[in-house]
Order: structure tokens, then sequence, then C-alpha cells
């Protein structure tokens, strides 16, 4: 299970592939090496050229790396990969689709390709285009780990339907653990990277680039007020070394076997108290040879707190797991029969 955090001034949601629904995230990807002109964002270097000029170089490098991705009524961006057609995209614009199409950012025609995965805790999919896929150009994903806040980034994507559209913003923030407000989500991004960068519907599964022509991160979440719409200027981002993580299983397998992300193996949803209010985690369901069921715990349970912090929700729950890593023994307190107890479990690994 994985965690997801909801911040008390608003919500979390996916990237809208419906025009004008709901908030989305935008993102370029970059392809290449650095021209040498402009300024170098991790490197600090001075430059006599102006930064206007550094923005257009990173544009021209690396915008032929942004494909436009449809999936029956889904819409939304994706990033060459390698340099074997597969891209990168977000698993809420495939959706549940075995094939989709891809524009290529030169506009000259309508690719098909299949879906070789779907990772959907960390919101990721990568397609396989098989004809002509020596005409894309493969994008150049850097280390995330090295992305600073202030961090000058350019977003590029697809956002409203409109092709090959870039924004510019900064890295807010980095660490961030987000999950989408959406029924039936299992979105969950840790380590995001949080920017100002504008993100709207279509943008989905784009990239976030730095002025050295490197992805850093797929933006996938953007931040919305209760009662208010989008939050203009708060989006999150896939951080790349996870996007390489997940995508290289994918290619090679099909599938995730070692996401790094600890999981309690068990299906569960918010129980409510006497009063109607949030007060515990029911567990649904066990996996077999899971952390939850080597742990002795059963369907009906319900988990009230993990190392003494109070899980009065799935997401908190979620949040709780996010932050510990596989192989982490942890305390849950547990209610069964209206009898409270302690219980003793090592976590598992996330896998598909």
């Amino acid at each position: 299970m994985d965690s997801s955090a909801r911040s008390r001034l608003g919500s979390w949601v996916l990237p809208g592939v419906a025009l004008l629904t709901v908030a989305t995230a935008a993102a370029g990807c970059a392809s290449g090496s650095a021209s040498g002109t402009g300024s170098n964002s991790k490197s600090g270097s001075n430059s006599a050229v102006p930064l206007q000029d550094s923005y257009e170089s990173v544009v021209r490098t690396v915008l032929p790396s942004i494909m436009q991705i449809s999936a029956g009524n889904s819409t939304g961006s994706g990033v060459v990969y390698d340099n074997k057609g597969d891209i990168v995209t977000n698993a809420h614009v495939v959706g549940d689709a075995k094939t989709v199409e891809v524009l290529p950012a030169s506009g000259k025609g309508v690719l098909p390709a299949t879906v070789v995965g779907v990772f959907k805790p960390d919101d990721l999919a990568v397609i396989r285009v098989t004809k002509d896929a020596n005409t894309l150009k493969m994008a150049r994903f850097g280390n995330s780990d090295d992305a600073s806040i202030g961090e000058i980034v350019l977003a590029m994507g697809n956002p409203l339907g409109l092709t090959d559209s870039v924004t510019q913003g900064i890295v807010s923030a980095v660490g961030r653990t987000v999950s989408a407000n959406e029924p039936g989500s299992q979105a969950l991004i840790t380590s995001a990277i949080q920017t100002s960068a504008a993100i709207n519907p279509g943008n989905s599964g784009g990239a976030l680039v730095a002025l050295d022509n490197e992805v850093i991160g797929i933006p996938t979440l953007a931040a919305r007020l209760p009662d208010a719409g989008a939050a203009p200027g708060i989006g999150f981002a896939i951080p790349s070394n996870t996007v390489r993580n997940i995508a290289n299983q994918l290619i090679k397998n099909g599938k995730v076997t070692n996401s790094d992300r600890a999981s309690l193996g068990i299906t569960a949803q918010t129980a409510a108290n006497e009063q109607g209010q949030d007060g515990g985690v029911a567990i649904v369901g066990v996996q077999p040879g899971g952390a939850a069921a080597k742990a002795g715990l059963k369907p009906g349970d319900i988990i009230i707190a993990v190392n003494g912090q109070s899980t009065p929700s799935l997401q908190v729950l979620e949040s709780a797991v996010a932050m510990l890593k596989p192989g982490t023994t942890v305390t849950l307190t547990v209610v069964r029969n209206g009898s409270t107890s302690d219980v003793k479990a090592t976590l598992g690994t996330l896998s598909s």
C-alpha cells in the first residue's frame, strides 16, 4: 500500500484528460545534449547570452520529444524514452486501453501504439510505437535528486488540445508526497517535485525540463482548493529517477516487481466511528504472503495507528506507509471484535 498526503488547504487532482474539466499537470521533455548556449541551471555558470535565448534553445532541443497521446476519450502527453519507440506517459492517460494513438510534435500523421505496461501506484505507463519509431527523437532524463528549490524549469505538453505548448516556472519544493483526490484512483506520488509552471488538462504525461535539456520529472498532479477549482502555480511531477526505475521494468517485464515502495499487502477503506467520523482503516482483503498476512491480520480488522501515529483514514495510513521503506518493521494498533492490540508487521514491496 502506498501513501498519500493531502494538504489541509486543499486536495490534489489528476491532471484532467477531458478539456476544462479538472486541473492537470503540464510537462515537457528534453533530449540530446546541452547546446552550450545560455545558462545551465545546475552548473550555476554565468553567461552573456540572455535568459530568453537559453529558453529558446531548450525548447528547440526538447520539444520534438513531446508526443500527444490519445486513448479513447482521454488525451494527454508523452515523452520519447528510448530509440526503440517506447514512450513514457501517465497511467491515467492510458486508462484501460490496449492500443493508443500518438501524434508526434512534427504533426506528420498519427502513429498507432500498443500499451507495454502500466503501474497505477506511480501513475506511470509505457506505450510503444512500432511504425516509424526511428523518426522519434529520444529525450534525455536527468537525476531528479539534483533538482533544487528555485531552479528554473520549463513544462511542455499539449494542454487543452493546444499541441507543443511551453510554460515556465521554478522548482517550488522537493520531496512531496501527494495523491489524486479521485474515486478509485491508486495514484500516489512520493518524492514529488513541486513546480510553479502552469499546468492544464492535457499536459499529463509530458515532462518538466531543466535548462540543461534534461527531463527531471513528469508532472501528473495539480492542487485544487475546496469548492474553488484549481490553485494556480501548484503542480507536482513524478521525479525522473522514479520514472526510469518503473519504465525500465515495464519495458523489460511488462510489470513492476521492485517499486522501492513499502506495502502492507491489504485492500482497505476508511471506517466510520459511532459519531460518523473517520475512525480507522478497515481491512477488506489481505494479500497472501504479504506483510499483513504474515502478521496475522484479517479482513474486518481495523488499523487505528502505525508506530503510535493515529490513522483515522486510509489516506493517513497510506501517508504513514509511504514514508517508510520495504523491510521496515512497524507496530500496528489494531481493533478486532472490540479489543485493541499491537501487532508487529514487516513491510513488503509494492508490485504490479
